[in-house]
């Protein structure tokens, strides 16, 4: 054995050595990109082995209007976009790109249409059907007659889509194109959700993921409710879109295990391709996983948080987590809309809701999704039309604050001065019911609107603040309404995971865990959630095997997630009580609103036939 002396000599040069940069190791680091494609700009989120973000960049996407309610994009724009965030990601961040092991999509369930014969993106702007932009955005509101025409058929599909297939989802998009553009035109048409354009941009392969199908086209997978190919050449038929089924439905990416693949989150839908990598910037081969729609991304970035499970144990004691966990978390992922996604291990069929949705994340489990319609929209709108707006937008300018961190404060110092016992007294008597855009979940009324009670003539700054208070208490209560919808169909929904940056609003996030009476959890990656789920499917993607099987997204998410922060509902009884009655006057607001409709077209029904 070695005399002391002799080892710590040893050890001193060893030491001594490592200081030399000739001969520094090569450590070797995996990294993983999440692409997220929102309705307003492309984000790219770099994570490492152990989940953390280490490089984020983004860049705006184009958004064309060209008639009120329509809404269109561009692939090669969008493309563009994407590949700026990437690189910028990477050279700001200093990321080797050759560490890049895997790359996961997420994008808005918005229609992508392309060539069949040149692959080119093919024009959705009518008349002329000449621009660049060939994304019909899920906002789009252009098929009325033909979402009215869908659902007017009642086929057995529309049960897995809440009942009615939604005006924002892509099948009616599909007719409208039918019924407007050329035949010629139509013909040569193939069509994707813009998250399966993006990895078929990226691989050159023609996969599609069941998320995208699944939820926003009408596929039923194989073996649910008798469903034999996947799509329904009966309700093809019928809607008019029968041209579709030729060819093994191949337009629309054909039947799965004859002439299409069809993928859950993340499984390997192929490898970087030469072309896209130079695009990129990164090295042909690189895993790429199967994309999701954005709030499905949202979903794999909130629910596997830790948080305090209640076992006095801390987070990093926590014990491995068990996917039934799952089944209680409902994610709500915020931005310009809202959507609310909860997995159930059967199917849950909820009127209003959409799904229940097989295979889209987990094979064999199934995914509901509700929805608000617009949520950051709305509070927009709100502040933007009162008349105080300008006035309170430049006294948060001065402030260097936004306008909604502005009103949060205001609100808490009118508290404050009126001796009010909390924020949501303020609002006692004002009663505002916010579907603008129209009910998505659980009422899925398009028609439906906006109404006020304890409007006044106030136009000032603390008005303005009323106001805003009132829609954050809408935006709650429905979300409350929600809930209490999915539960009493069957789900088991306990908590409410957040994401997006509406989690910033502390006087938001504590009316909606006061509201539901159940906690809210933020993750830690606020703003940067949904590219967090995306870059997960890009680590899936990268563990596939020889034969293509990957490694369970549950456990990567379980691995991969980050701890989060739990907000409780108030514990003030009165507080608890006021949000009561609030709510019994919102479900009165919304559903004698459909009442009213309902008796003034009674009422004029002799002019309509005139």
């Amino acid at each position: 054995m070695a005399s002391l002396p002799y080892r710590r000599a040893s050890v001193q040069a060893s030491r001594k050595a490592s200081t030399d940069p000739r001969e520094e190791l090569d450590v070797h680091l995996d990294h993983y990109i999440g692409i997220d494609v929102g309705t307003g700009s492309a984000r790219a989120c770099i994570i490492d082995a152990k989940g953390d973000i280490v490089g984020l960049a983004s860049e705006n996407i184009g958004l064309w209007q060209p008639e009120h309610g329509y809404y269109e994009q561009s692939t090669s724009d969008i493309w563009r976009c994407i590949c700026i965030a990437v690189q910028r990601a990477v050279s700001q961040h200093n990321i080797n790109p050759d560490t890049v092991r895997g790359i996961g999509f997420d994008a808005t369930c918005s229609l992508s249409v392309f060539s069949n014969d040149t692959d080119e993106p093919i024009s959705v702007t009518g008349p002329n059907f000449d621009s660049d932009r060939n994304v019909i955005l899920w906002l789009d509101h252009r098929p009325v007659e033909e979402a009215a025409k869908i659902n007017a058929t009642n086929h057995n599909l529309l049960r897995y889509v809440g009942g009615k297939m939604s005006i924002e989802m892509e099948i009616p998009k599909v007719l409208w194109l039918k019924n407007h553009m050329p035949a010629e035109l139509f013909e040569r048409c193939k069509f994707y959700d813009l998250g399966d354009a993006l990895t078929h941009i990226a691989t050159g392969n023609e996969k599609r993921s069941f998320c995208s199908v699944v939820c926003k086209q009408g596929y039923v997978p194989v073996g649910v409710d008798g469903s034999v190919k996947g799509w329904q050449e009966d309700f093809l038929n019928d809607i008019g879109l029968g041209d579709l089924t030729k060819d093994d439905f191949k337009r629309m990416g054909g039947v799965d295990g004859v002439n299409g693949d069809y993928l859950s989150a993340g499984e390997l839908v192929g490898t970087l391709c030469d072309k896209a990598a130079a695009d990129l910037g990164l090295p042909a081969g690189i895993a790429i996983g199967s994309a999701v729609i954005d709030a499905y991304a949202g979903w794999i970035g909130t629910v596997g948080s830790k948080v305090d499970l209640g076992s006095g144990k801390s987070l990093a004691e926590a014990p491995k987590l068990d996917r039934s966990e799952a089944f209680s978390r409902l994610a709500a992922v915020a931005g310009t809309s809202t959507c609310h996604l909860a997995m159930s291990p059967d199917p849950v069929f909820v009127n209003g809701v959409w799904g229940p949705y097989r295979d889209t994340i987990l094979p064999g489990y199934w995914m509901a999704e509700g929805g608000q319609s617009a949520t950051g929209e709305l509070l927009k709108h709100v502040i933007e039309t009162h008349p105080a707006f300008q006035q309170a937008h430049s006294i948060a300018e001065s402030y260097h604050t936004n306008i909604y961190e502005y009103l949060n404060e205001h609100l808490k110092e009118m508290a404050h001065d009126q001796g009010a016992p909390c924020v949501s007294y303020l609002g006692r008597h004002f009663f505002f019911y916010g579907d603008l855009w129209g009910n998505r979940s659980p009422i899925a009324d398009p028609n439906m609107t906006g109404s006020i009670f304890g409007l006044t003539s106030d136009k000032s700054v603390d008005g303005l603040a009323i106001y805003y208070y009132a829609t954050l208490e809408f935006i709650a209560l429905q979300t409350k309404q929600i809930v209490e919808t999915m539960n009493k169909a069957g789900h088991r929904i306990a908590s409410v995971f957040m994401s997006g940056s509406q989690c910033q609003n502390d006087i938001l996030v504590n009316l909606v865990a006061s509201a539901c009476e159940m906690p809210v959890l933020i993750p830690r990656y606020i703003h940067a959630a949904v590219c967090h789920g995306a870059a997960m499917l890009g680590a899936k993607a990268a563990s596939a095997d020889s034969q293509g099987k990957t490694e369970d997204l549950w456990d990567i998410m379980d691995r991969m997630s980050k701890p989060g922060k739990k907000v409780l509902p108030t514990e003030d009884a009165n507080e608890k009580a006021l949000l009561r009655v609030k709510y019994e006057v919102f479900l009165e607001q919304c559903f004698k609103q459909q009442k009213y409709r309902g008796m003034i077209d009674n009422a004029v029904g002799a002019w309509n036939s005139t």
